[in-house]
């Protein structure tokens, strides 16, 4: 098992969400964060005076699923965050050795199905 931390604009969650769904993958985690990469942020006028805004708004998802469907998750999730423009975001890929779930007592690749 696999697990993906994705970080990508907030304008391209839905259809991110809207991919998945269709791909069927549907235990997802969302957080919003705020961090910077390369761009390092950005310079606004507020109010009539420059400020200078060095975390920028991301969104997190979190997915784990199994070893055989990494590379075509990456693949839909990456075309679909994907604007050309820069700070489109960044896919992590960790290794998970088990997993549970609470309500049943499942474990690993049930427990993720």
């Amino acid at each position: 098992m696999k697990k993906l931390e994705c970080y990508i604009k907030p304008s391209r969650v839905e259809k991110v969400l809207d991919e998945l769904i269709k791909a069927g993958i549907t235990g997802v985690s969302i957080s919003h964060v705020k961090g910077h990469g390369t761009q390092l942020g950005y310079t606004e006028i507020y109010r009539g005076t420059k400020r200078k805004v060095s975390l920028l708004e991301k969104v997190r998802v979190d997915i784990v699923l199994s070893k055989t469907n990494v590379d075509k998750t990456i693949k839909l999730i990456a075309d679909a965050a994907h604007t050309g423009e820069e700070g489109d975001g960044k896919i992590f890929v960790y290794p998970v050795e088990q997993a549970y779930r609470i309500r049943t007592g499942e474990k690993d690749k049930k427990a993720i199905s």
